[in-house]
């Protein structure tokens, strides 16, 4: 089969790999219909070279048609239409029934000291391979595949996957009072659902985004929009100068800025795996700025939740600040399969409340993923959203 492969820093090709088989009874295999570039995509096209092998099949933003299945899967059937959550849990574990899908202790990585297994995120979880391809193997499907109609475009279901519940948890996360103010700081595919959501739910939202075609879409659901000028003290301003209630901080390592880390990491992405692997799990160091921002904008007693992927373990914290001012924080990997039943019925809505058919600006096929990658992580040509079909 066809699938978008790793092949070095900010190198990706479209490949010839084995199709992949049951390997246990309660596997199953599916063709992909749609998948999706997300955000923390780049952090392997960028960063994550140590943790990859040159062939890996990346992707966890899958939906598709199920062609086969263990004997042991018992809710599933070839024909039927699913959504594949990134997180692959056993449903079951102490963690699982708590909610916690992410911490699942049946698919828990403990020899790298992680969590879960994802979907073609690196050897620190489970180097399985993933969904950016014309067909993926589905492990545990009887609850990690979720089954859809037919009717509906794949684009009311895709962002199940990943990107839809991320953004509700971050919201949730956020514990906005009510009739408070939520600030989500970049408005990139998750950030413009964490925006919509806090709309849904009735709050003041203030979406903060360098890019203009990124607020125009937030703008679009309701949202006021900012660019990152003097964006604490615009923020304070608009909330009687106290800051936000809450703030999503949907940018995560990524952020603009932070010049000294930037260079850092390229110098640790340009050393052999052997010495990159220590530095990156020992002394790691993320750019912050987006961070720094949440901590300084947010309201004395207010909450800031994470939702952008941070991997750094020597990241220095404002910890005065933090306690001075009384944050709370919550952040964590999306717990998928928990927030299924409350998002299934939004996307089936036909008035379509949180925007899921307003978010794609890029549909190609997956043979041209290699340039959507360099415009995704370059922000060129208003990409919000690229989604491949095989």
């Amino acid at each position: 089969m066809r699938a978008l492969t790793w092949q070095g820093k900010r190198k990706v090709s479209v490949e010839e790999v084995p199709d992949p088989r049951l390997q246990e009874s309660t596997d199953a295999v599916i063709r992909v219909t749609s998948t999706a570039i997300c955000g923390s995509d780049l952090h392997l096209y960028e960063l994550f070279g140590p943790f990859l092998e040159e062939g890996d099949v990346l992707g966890h933003e899958t939906m598709g048609i199920v062609e086969e299945v263990g004997p042991a899967v018992t809710s599933l059937r070839p024909g039927d239409r699913v959504v594949i959550p990134f997180v692959i849990a056993c449903g079951s574990c102490f963690m699982c029934a708590r909610g916690l899908t992410t911490q699942c202790e049946t698919t828990q990585n403990r020899e790298q000291g992680t969590g879960a297994s994802l979907y073609g995120y690196t050897s620190l979880y489970g180097s399985v391979p993933g969904g950016q391809a014309e067909r993926l193997r589905v492990p545990l499907a009887d609850f990690n595949a979720t089954k859809v109609g037919h009717e509906l475009p794949d684009d009311r279901y895709l962002f199940l996957s990943d990107i839809l519940p991320t953004a509700w948890q971050g919201v949730q996360y956020a514990d906005v009072p009510e009739g408070g103010t939520l600030a989500v700081l970049g408005l990139g595919p998750v950030g413009q659902f964490a925006a919509r959501i806090g709309r849904h739910l009735g709050h003041r939202v203030i979406g903060v985004d360098p890019v203009p075609e990124r607020r125009a879409m937030a703008e679009r659901h309701g949202v006021e929009t900012i660019d990152m000028t003097d964006a604490v003290e615009v923020l304070r301003a608009a909330t009687d100068g106290r800051g936000p209630d809450s703030i999503v901080d949907a940018v995560g390592m990524e952020a603009h800025g932070a010049p000294g880390t930037a260079a850092a990491q390229a110098v640790v992405g340009a050393l052999p795996d052997l010495l990159a692997k220590p530095m990156l799990r020992n002394a790691g160091l993320d750019r912050l700025t987006a961070l720094y921002t949440a901590f300084d904008a947010v309201r004395r007693g207010g909450t800031v939740s994470l939702s952008g992927v941070y991997v750094g373990q020597a990241d220095p914290i404002p910890m005065m600040t933090l306690f001075d001012k009384q944050v709370a924080i919550r952040m964590g990997q999306c717990n998928v399969q928990s927030w299924r039943d409350a998002l299934l019925p939004l996307v089936e809505d036909p008035s379509d409340p949180l925007g899921v058919e307003d978010l794609v600006t890029h549909r190609v096929p997956l043979e041209r993923a290699p340039e959507m990658y360099e415009l995704f992580q370059k922000k060129q040509d208003g990409c919000i959203k690229v989604v491949l079909t095989p």
